[in-house]
């Protein structure tokens, strides 16, 4: 049986909704639908909405209001949610959730930004350093594991429009990538450079200068597989076209009993 698994950093699901978001989900229909940077409470977000179309909802927003968060919405009732992962540095901005199923689990992940200056550029790496050693771990535990979510990291040159101009930017930086060089080698594949090495493909564009029309944008949005699923994926790619936010939808689909 084939499953779709979508993640999708939405920049606010509130203004997501406003621009026909469970139009999108309905026709798409994903198994699993993975969300960074919900901007709510599940007290601000029409919960009922998605139930109607067939989904478990499992949310877990930031302290902060209108900042961050993740969730996880399945067509099939997860065995185990987890939120957080027991580090309240991360856990108070909502940045982990995790579902198992019988036969593999799906750990999102909303990565922080190092763009606003060196204190949260410093926060990065300390998150880069506890997601790596979880990563470990949960891999002894779930044989198919699959972390996706917004990485805020591009791995490669083919991963970035100007990977010249972008040498010293937080997000493409020598330190974060071989971070990315780091995970793979542990034991993780990256799902959708298995069906196409080309460049320009991308998932997220600025806002600014046109980024999105001209097609000047940074691959970080990712699912990162354990290779022992490398059999079990069937197609994984990129919904450029899908336009709700600065990000755009990112696919996997994999074939479980």
């Amino acid at each position: 049986m084939t499953k779709k698994i979508i993640s999708y950093n939405v920049n606010g699901i509130r203004a997501a909704l406003r621009k026909d978001f469970l139009g999108w989900m309905a026709h798409e229909k994903p198994d699993v639908l993975c969300l960074q940077e919900i901007k709510a409470t599940p007290d601000q977000i029409p919960v009922l909405l998605f139930q109607e179309l067939g989904y478990h909802c499992h949310w877990f927003s930031a302290q902060k209001k209108g900042y961050s968060g993740t969730a996880i919405l399945t067509k099939q009732k997860p065995l185990h949610i987890q939120n957080g992962v027991g580090i309240d540095q991360h856990d108070f901005e909502g940045r982990c959730i995790r579902a198992d199923f019988d036969n593999f689990s799906v750990l999102n992940i909303y990565f922080p930004s190092g763009t606003s200056g060196d204190e949260r550029q410093a926060y990065k790496y300390v998150f880069l350093k506890d997601i790596f050693e979880l990563a470990q771990e949960l891999k002894k535990q779930h044989k198919h594991l699959i972390i996706c979510g917004d990485y805020n990291i591009c791995h490669t040159e083919i991963d970035i429009h100007n990977p010249k101009q972008n040498a010293n930017t937080s997000g493409f930086l020598p330190e974060e990538r071989a971070w990315v060089n780091q995970f793979l080698a542990s034991g993780f594949i990256d799902s959708f450079r298995l069906f196409n090495t080309d460049a320009h493909h991308y998932s997220w564009w600025s806002y600014r200068a046109n980024a999105r029309a001209n097609n000047k944008g940074w691959r970080i949005d990712y699912h990162m597989c354990s290779k022992e699923m490398k059999s079990l994926i069937q197609n994984a790619y990129i919904l450029p076209n899908v336009k709700h936010s600065d990000h755009c939808p990112v696919v996997v689909e994999i074939n479980v009993n």
